[in-house]
C-alpha cells in the first residue's frame, strides 16, 4: 500500500505541477488558449478522481467466525461491537479518520412500510385490521391491530423449517422497536452521529434487533490503526444468515468491492453453509478477488499440530471451489488484546498472559499476521489499482506533450518576423482542417459503433429475460410450478387453524424456498450474464480503439512532418497506444451501478392477495353434494379443496408477478445500467481520442496580433516559455520514472 500512496502522491504532485504551467501561460497577457481550459478541467478530474477513490474490502463470514474482532484487530482498538450475533442487512463500513465518530443511517418512513407491506403478503385472514387503507406503522391502531394478529400467531407460523420465521420476525422487531427510534425517523432517511466518548452508544442499535431493524447503514470512523483512509472495511452480515434477503444484500456489495476476505472460525471449521456461499461467489465471476483467514482461537487447539491439521483440511476444501486459495492462519483476538494490553479488563489480562506462554500459537499467528499484512497491501497496489494509476498517468503525458508541443510553435513564431509568422499560421490552419475532418470522423463512426454495440445487447438481454425463449424466467416458473406442497401435513393445521391461517403457513414456506433459490441460483447468474455483457462492450470497444489509434497517429505524425518542413521540430515524444478507460473509474465517476439484486426479490409487490384468499367456491360445492346426496370423503374435504386451489392460485399469482417484475428489471438492466455504461464508456474514449488532438487545433493567429499590437513584449514572452519548456522537460523525466515504476508493479504481479 505504500507503493499505491507514493505512487499516487507522485501522481498529484505531477498534476499539480502541469497545472501550474497553464498559469505560467496566461501570465502572458493574452496567451490563452480553449486547450487550457479543457486540459485543465482534466486536470481536476483527475485530482478528484486520485484524491477521492475509495478501496472497497467487504470482510465476509458466518456468524459467529470473528468477523468484527478481525476489523478490529486492523484498527488496534473495539471499536465494532463484538458478538453482538443480531441477524440484520446492516453493513458496516469502517474507515481511518481524524475522530472518532460512528454515523447511524436509518431508512425512511416509506422503506419501512414497504418492506411490512412485503412481509404482510397473505397474512392470516383478510380482516385483522380496522383500517382498510395501506399499513403504516405510524398509526397508533396499525400497529395494534399488527400486535394483536402477531400474539395470535401459532408457532407454526412463527417457525419455518425449524427456524424462526423471517418475516415474524421483521414484523414483530418493527413493532417492538417503534417507540425508541421513532423520533429518529422521518419522510427521508434520517442520520445520528456519535462522537468520541460518545462512540460506543451506537452499540445499543447493533446489539438489539428491534433497533437494528430501522437501520440502513453503519459508518464509522476511527483514529487509529494503520489502515489508509482511502481503504473501506465493510463488515458483511453472517453469510450463513437465514434470510436470503440478507444473501442478496451482501452480493450487492461485492460486486463494489477490490478485496474480499473470507473469515473461518478454527472452532468450526469450512461447513456447508460456508461451501455453499463461496460457490456463489465463483457463479458471480468475482473468486478472483478473494483471499480467506483462518481466525484461530487459542482454547481451541491442544497443540500446533492439531491447529495445522485443521488448516489442512480447511485448504483441501477451498482448493475444490479455487485452485491454490491465498489462506492465513490468525489469531485476531490475540492481535486485538496485544494492542489493548493496558486497558483489557482483569479477566482479559489474566488470558492474554495465558496464551503468551504458548509460544508455538503466538509465533504462529505472528507469522501469519505480517504474511497477511504484506500481501493485503501489496494486493491493493496490483491489478485495477495500478491500471488506474497508469490511466491517469499517460493522460498527463498526453497533456504534457501537447502543451510542449504549444510552447514550442510559440517559441518558433515569437522568433519570427510579422510575414513568416502568419506564413506558419496560414499552413497550420489548413493542416487543422483536415485533423478536424478526422475527429468529426472518428465521432460519426464511434457514435455508429455505440449504436450497434447497443443493437447486439439489446437482442442478448431481451432474450436472457424472454419468459417464452429465456431460460432465466423458465427456470423460476419451473421452480414454482414443480414446487410440492404435503397437503397431508397441513391436514391438521386446516383443523385448528383454518383455510386463510394454514394457506399463509404454506406461502410463507413455498416464499422461503423461492427467495433462497433466487439468492443462490438466479441473482448470481443475473450478476455472471451482466459481467459477460460488460465484458463484451469492453471487446468490441477495443477492437475499433486500434483504428482509431492508427488515424491519430497517422494526423499527428503528417502534422509534425509539415512543421518540421517549416523549421518547427516537435518533440521526439512517441504517443503510447490509446487504452481503453478504466470501467471502475466509469462508474465512479457517472455513479452507474447494478440496479440491486435484493430488488429481483421484490417481485411479491405485484401479488393480488385477495385473489388467492378465498373460500366461497369450495362451499358451494360442498352444498350442492349434500343437495345431490353425494358421500363427502373426509370431514374437511372442503378446506383441502380449497387448500389446494389457493395453493394453485398462489402460484399463479407468484408467476405472474415474477414476470411483471423481471420485465422491470429487464429494462432497468438494459437502458438505466448497460446503454449508460457503453455510452460513458465511448464519451470516456472519444475524450482520450482527443485530448491527443487539442494542441494540434488550437488558434495562433492571436499570437501574431498580440505582437504587431505591441501588447506582448517578445522578449519577457519568450523567457516565460523558455522557463515552461524546462519545467515541462523536467515533468517528462518523473512521468517516465512513475511509468518505470508501474510497469515493475505490473511485471511483479504478472
Amino acid at each position: 500500500m505504500d507503493t499505491y500512496n507514493s505512487l499516487k502522491r507522485e501522481l498529484l504532485k505531477t498534476n499539480e505541477d502541469i497545472s501550474a504551467i497553464f498559469s505560467d501561460a496566461e501570465s502572458i497577457t493574452g496567451m490563452t488558449d480553449q486547450s487550457f481550459a479543457d486540459w485543465q478541467n482534466i486536470c481536476s478530474s483527475i485530482y478528484k478522481q486520485l484524491s477521492e477513490k475509495i478501496i472497497h474490502v467487504a470482510v465476509v463470514g458466518p456468524i459467529k467466525s470473528g468477523k468484527s474482532t478481525f476489523i478490529n484487530s486492523l484498527f488496534k482498538g473495539d471499536y465494532l461491537k463484538r458478538g453482538a450475533g443480531v441477524v440484520t442487512s446492516i453493513i458496516t463500513r469502517v474507515r481511518r479518520g481524524k475522530q472518532l465518530k460512528a454515523r447511524l443511517l436509518f431508512k425512511s418512513w416509506d422503506e419501512i412500510n414497504s418492506e411490512i407491506d412485503q412481509a404482510l403478503v397473505l397474512f392470516p385472514s383478510l380482516d385483522w385490521r380496522t383500517e382498510k387503507n395501506r399499513f403504516d406503522i405510524r398509526r397508533k391502531g396499525d400497529r395494534l391491530d399488527l400486535q394483536q394478529a402477531l400474539s395470535s400467531l401459532s408457532t407454526e407460523h412463527l417457525f419455518t423449517n425449524y427456524s424462526r420465521n423471517i418475516n415474524s420476525v421483521l414484523l414483530t422487531s418493527y413493532i417492538k422497536g417503534y417507540e425508541k427510534v421513532k423520533d429518529m425517523i422521518s419522510s427521508d432517511n434520517m442520520t445520528r452521529q456519535y462522537e468520541d466518548n460518545m462512540f460506543t452508544e451506537h452499540w445499543a442499535f447493533v446489539s438489539d434487533g428491534s433497533m437494528a431493524v430501522y437501520l440502513r447503514d453503519i459508518h464509522l470512523e476511527i483514529d487509529s490503526g494503520s489502515i489508509d483512509s482511502n481503504i473501506e472495511i465493510v463488515d458483511c452480515q453472517g453469510s450463513d444468515s437465514p434470510n436470503p434477503l440478507h444473501l442478496a444484500m451482501i452480493q450487492d456489495y461485492l460486486l463494489l468491492t477490490h478485496l474480499i476476505i473470507y473469515v473461518i472460525s478454527s472452532r468450526t471449521g469450512l461447513r456447508e453453509a460456508d461451501i455453499k456461499f463461496l460457490s456463489i461467489i465463483k457463479k458471480m465471476g468475482i473468486m478472483d478477488n478473494i483471499l480467506f483467514v483462518i481466525n484461530f482461537d487459542f482454547s481451541e487447539h491442544e497443540s500446533i499440530n492439531d491447529l495445522n491439521a485443521l488448516i489442512k483440511k480447511v485448504k483441501e476444501e477451498l482448493s475444490m471451489i479455487k485452485p491454490d486459495p491465498e489462506i492465513f492462519s490468525i489469531s485476531a483476538l490475540f492481535n486485538l488484546f496485544k494492542v489493548q494490553n493496558m486497558s483489557l479488563s482483569q479477566k482479559d489480562r489474566l488470558r492474554l498472559a495465558q496464551w503468551k506462554k504458548e509460544k508455538e500459537l503466538t509465533e504462529f499467528s505472528d507469522l501469519g499476521t505480517a504474511r497477511f499484512e504484506s500481501f493485503f497491501y501489496n494486493k491493493l497496489t496490483m491489478g485495477s489499482y495500478s491500471l488506474l494509476l497508469k490511466n491517469h498517468l499517460e493522460r498527463l503525458s498526453v497533456i504534457l506533450s501537447g502543451m510542449s508541443h504549444w510552447i514550442l510553435v510559440n517559441q518558433n513564431i515569437l522568433a519570427r518576423d510579422e510575414d513568416s509568422a502568419n506564413e506558419v499560421i496560414e499552413k497550420i490552419k489548413h493542416h487543422q482542417k483536415g485533423m478536424n475532418q478526422i475527429k468529426s470522423i472518428i465521432k460519426n463512426t464511434l457514435d455508429g459503433s455505440v449504436q450497434r454495440i447497443k443493437n447486439e445487447l439489446k437482442l442478448d438481454i431481451d432474450s436472457y429475460f424472454d419468459v417464452r425463449s429465456g431460460d432465466l424466467l423458465n427456470d423460476i416458473i419451473e421452480f414454482v410450478r414443480s414446487y410440492k406442497v404435503p397437503y397431508q401435513k397441513y391436514e391438521e393445521n386446516l383443523k385448528a387453524m383454518g383455510f386463510s391461517n394454514t394457506l399463509y403457513l404454506v406461502f410463507q414456506e413455498f416464499r422461503q424456498g423461492l427467495d433462497i433459490y433466487m439468492a443462490e441460483t438466479i441473482n448470481p447468474e443475473v450478476i455472471r450474464f451482466v459481467r459477460e455483457k460488460e465484458t463484451r462492450i469492453k471487446e468490441y470497444l477495443d477492437s475499433i480503439t486500434g483504428t482509431f489509434d492508427v488515424m491519430v497517429q497517422d494526423a499527428i505524425v503528417e502534422y509534425n512532418s509539415m512543421m518540421g518542413n517549416l523549421g518547427i521540430n516537435s518533440s521526439p515524444n512517441s504517443l503510447k497506444r490509446i487504452a481503453l478507460p478504466d470501467f471502475d473509474s466509469i462508474k465512479d465517476i457517472t455513479g452507474l451501478a447494478l440496479p440491486p439484486a435484493v430488488t429481483s426479490m421484490r417481485y411479491t409487490s405485484k401479488m393480488k392477495t385477495e385473489a388467492v384468499m378465498r373460500l366461497g367456491f369450495y362451499t358451494v360445492v360442498k352444498f350442492f353434494k349434500k343437495l345431490l346426496k353425494k358421500p363427502i370423503q373426509s370431514k374437511n374435504e372442503q378446506e383441502v379443496l380449497a387448500l389446494k386451489d389457493g395453493v394453485l392460485r398462489m402460484k399463479r399469482e407468484t408467476e405472474k408477478s415474477v414476470v411483471y417484475h423481471f420485465k422491470d428489471y429487464q429494462e432497468n438492466i438494459k437502458f438505466q445500467y448497460i446503454y449508460k455504461l457503453i455510452e460513458a464508456a465511448s464519451n470516456s474514449l472519444y475524450e482520450t481520442l482527443t485530448d491527443r488532438f487539442r494542441a494540434y487545433v488550437s488558434d495562433l493567429s492571436n499570437i501574431v496580433e498580440l505582437i504587431n499590437n505591441k501588447l506582448i513584449d517578445k522578449q519577457q514572452a519568450s523567457e516565460i516559455l523558455k522557463e515552461m519548456e524546462q519545467t515541462s522537460i523536467g515533468i517528462d523525466e518523473r512521468i517516465n520514472r512513475i511509468r518505470e515504476k508501474i510497469e515493475s508493479i505490473e511485471m511483479a504481479d504478472g
